[in-house]
């Protein structure tokens, strides 16, 4: 069911806290662990923070308001949102009205929930990502002199429309367009932490869009954990083509994609609405091993992959691939990890995300016989990462001497120049010396030079 803020008595509880922070000085620290969609729910907690009266604090010492919003991926993303907490405990002893809260994906899975409330009695409250909404009635609720608040997903599969995120860059925006996921890979913990998939109407998706444009935003970046799978009254090739449609100068990026769902539908638009969709995908493979991937439940084998990757190659015009892998999944052998490059050595990623294999506390794979040695799971890594480095060099070579459309992300002083970082609209990082040229404007550059991950370039 899609709802709106006024459904909910969202505006009372944002006038209430607001109201018994009048005067006050309150402010509130927000620290992101994670993927880009915990990035968008960060915004969303930061304006959440402002409308209730807080500004933004610059590090935690100077907060009457922490919240970590955790990711729950990888054991070393918990690790490090823990380190993080226990070093907020002397925080809260300094001053006892702080209130520390825990939101995202690690607020969601009950052993962490658990060990939270029991061994960091100094932390207020947990918030599971579909349930965000929630913040100002609890944030009220403990100003009221209200209990610690420790809840897990008692979302209803509800979308709440109406919470404006307060973004820190104006050429670029994070658009979520979908959330949960329905596809239960045996190592991923998403479906667990993050429900079931739910879909924006596509109306709103394509009016924040416009409202973005208009404001002056220069690339969109729609997100869903798996955004081919979108589905409201229009498909998402169908969406994807409607915010093309959008007049202004401005670029479309999307993530993340199944492989199991790339549709004949999504290629013809990405080839028709080009250069306004940018020809980069990013196509997790994960394994390259048939029996790896069945294990894994992914739903698509090594031949399906390759179809997709060549069609992808073959219809949208200088498009980059970049993928995600995982080395040392439970009984991987040494042919396993073979197939996994020779999908690399074939399909040419400009960028590969690889990982080692962590088991998540609840998945399948996690009580899977055949857990693979650390060192082995090391050395795989080692040579993986050492093929693409030489694989990314060689596709960046192929930049050289060509003209490129960027978009300017960041600026430094080096040497007394204006040093430019921008981005390909296939996604390469470029470094160039310019003046008169700012962040969010696109400029037209000639690639002088070329590393694995990033080009040099100069101004035309």
């Amino acid at each position: 069911m899609i709802l709106h803020t006024h459904d909910i008595d969202y505006e009372k509880y944002l006038k209430e806290v607001r109201d018994l922070n009048l005067g006050k000085n309150k402010k509130a620290y927000v620290f992101t662990f994670g993927c880009q969609q915990n990035e968008a729910d960060s915004e969303k907690i930061r304006a959440m923070a402002r409308d209730m009266g807080y500004a933004r604090a610059e590090c935690a010492e100077d907060a009457d308001l922490i919240i970590l919003n955790t990711c729950a991926i990888r054991e070393h993303a918990e690790m490090k949102a823990l380190s993080m907490l226990g070093r907020f405990k002397s925080l809260r002893r300094e001053n006892p009205e702080l209130i520390i809260g825990v939101c995202g994906c690690m607020a969601a899975e009950k052993h962490i929930s658990d060990m939270l409330k029991t061994d960091f009695h100094y932390v207020s409250f947990t918030l599971a990502p579909n349930m965000l909404h929630e913040l100002p009635r609890v944030i009220h609720g403990l100003m009221e002199g209200g209990r610690r608040r420790f809840t897990l997903d008692e979302d209803k599969g509800d979308i709440v429309e109406g919470i404006s995120p307060l973004r820190t860059e104006g050429h670029r925006a994070w658009v979520s367009i979908m959330y949960g996921c329905n596809n239960f890979c045996s190592y991923c913990i998403v479906p667990y932490v993050r429900g079931r998939e739910r879909s924006r109407d596509s109306s709103a998706v394509i009016e924040e869009c416009r409202g973005l444009v208009a404001d002056g935003c220069r690339e969109i970046t729609l997100l869903g954990q798996n955004v081919n799978s979108y589905r409201s009254d229009i498909s998402f090739a169908e969406l994807l083509r409607k915010i093309a449609e959008i007049e202004g100068d401005f670029l479309i990026r999307f993530m993340t994609s199944h492989p199991k769902d790339v549709s004949d539908e999504l290629i013809a638009v990405m080839s028709e609405c080009s250069p306004k969709v940018a020809p980069y995908f990013h196509l997790p493979l994960q394994s390259g091993s048939d029996r790896i991937l069945e294990k894994m439940n992914r739903k698509y084998d090594k031949e399906r992959f390759l179809s997709v990757a060549r069609e992808l190659k073959s219809r949208v015009p200088g498009i980059a691939l970049s993928t995600d892998v995982i080395v040392g999944f439970p009984t991987e052998g040494e042919e396993d990890f073979l197939d996994t490059l020779a999908v690399l050595s074939e399909v040419r990623f400009d960028m590969v995300y690889a990982f080692i294999y962590s088991p998540r506390v609840g998945t399948p794979a996690a009580k899977m016989d055949g857990q693979i040695e650390k060192s082995v799971k090391e050395e795989r890594l080692g040579r993986l990462l050492a093929m693409q480095d030489e694989i990314s060099r060689e596709e960046s070579e192929k930049y050289v001497g060509t003209v490129q459309r960027v978009l300017v992300e960041s600026t430094s002083k080096r040497r007394e120049l204006n040093t430019l970082t921008a981005r390909t609209a296939s996604n390469k990082l470029v470094h160039f010396t310019a003046d008169g040229v700012s962040v969010g404007d696109f400029t037209e550059v000639k690639i002088t030079n070329a590393a694995a991950y990033d080009l040099t370039a100069e101004i035309i």
